[in-house]
């Protein structure tokens, strides 16, 4: 997994999640820490927002972002001064000490939205009292779309960091019966890393053949279970709560470090690109800067394709 230069400016939207956009706790000239709440969530359904690196607010207003329809999104631009300077964190060596309250309130602060598809606030979708009984836990392993390895790369990199991530979840989920980790047989590499890493655990590896669209949460949980969620059901009317394996990933940091979500594994590919590989990047940085730095052309022969995780600046995909 590769990484780029931090990029002058990085774009950070306010709506990088499912629901409400995030309320901007800065003002034009503040500098910041990376890591510190420069947005903070309104209502239950919405999510905090973070500095991906220290710098100065150099401009608090709409910018365009990445996504079809071409609208912009109120964003906070920072300009990075290149120190990374943290802010104070609050790490935690042994979750059991808190209540699965406490941790779902970590997990909240620290901004953690679904990794995999919508961006739905995690706390909201872990939270033990919405009075479903969740007998399975699904994490999901599976790419959601072609050209995308970043979910394959992250297995095979940081599997212990997943696994542990798993454990956080179930215990707050009150340790479901049956845990499933769902991985494509495409992947034998990543496969083998979650295996290892699940060791003496109880979570299941379960591969199966990899065909699109399986990385969809309800195509998933049936290969998985068999059961289908209702038309315009949740997951937690059968039973079953399904996170990404980057969501997994991103609790264990926030839980065990303080760590908010400020960055993610995106995927680089095309052919009008010199250098294709999957690196970690500060969400906020620009698309363009992602493209200089793998050697982006434009031959008359080229349509400039290239494919992301989705991410350059958002948590979703």
């Amino acid at each position: 997994m590769g990484s780029i230069p931090l990029s002058e400016d990085l774009i950070v939207p306010l709506l990088q999640h499912s629901g409400a956009t995030a309320l901007p706790l800065v003002k034009l000239g503040d500098d910041v820490l990376k890591g510190q709440k420069i947005a903070e969530a309104d209502g239950l359904i919405s999510s905090p927002v973070h500095a991906p690196s220290s710098g100065k607010v150099v401009a608090i207003e709409p910018c365009a972002v990445p996504h079809p329809s071409g609208l912009a999104e109120d964003s906070i631009v920072i300009r990075t001064d290149g120190e990374e300077h943290w802010c104070e964190l609050q790490p935690c060596e042994d979750y059991t000490q808190l209540s699965p309250v406490e941790l779902l309130e970590k997990i909240r602060d620290c901004g953690i939205a679904g990794m995999g598809g919508a961006g739905f606030p995690t706390a909201v979708k872990l939270d033990p009292h919405g009075g479903a009984e969740i007998d399975t836990l699904i994490i999901n392993g599976t790419e959601c779309e072609p050209y995308i390895t970043a979910d394959d790369m992250l297995m095979r990199e940081r599997a212990e960091e997943i696994i542990a991530g798993i454990g956080i979840i179930s215990y707050i989920l009150d340790e479901p019966e049956r845990v499933l980790i769902g991985i494509e047989d495409n992947k034998p590499q990543a496969i083998a890393a979650m295996r290892e890493a699940a060791g003496d655990t109880r979570f299941d590896i379960v591969v199966f053949p990899t065909k699109y669209p399986s990385g969809g949460e309800k195509q998933l949980i049936q290969i998985l279970t068999g059961r289908e969620v209702p038309n315009q059901g949740l997951p937690a009317n059968v039973g079953i709560v399904c996170q990404n394996v980057g969501t997994a990933r991103a609790i264990y940091r926030a839980v065990r470090y303080g760590e908010p979500l400020i960055s993610r594994v995106t995927t680089v590919v095309g052919q009008a690109l010199e250098r294709q590989r999957n690196i970690d990047v500060p969400i906020g940085t620009p698309i363009h800067h992602i493209l200089k730095h793998h050697g982006i052309h434009r031959r008359p022969d080229a349509k400039g394709d290239y494919r992301r995780s989705h991410d350059g600046l958002h948590h979703r995909r």
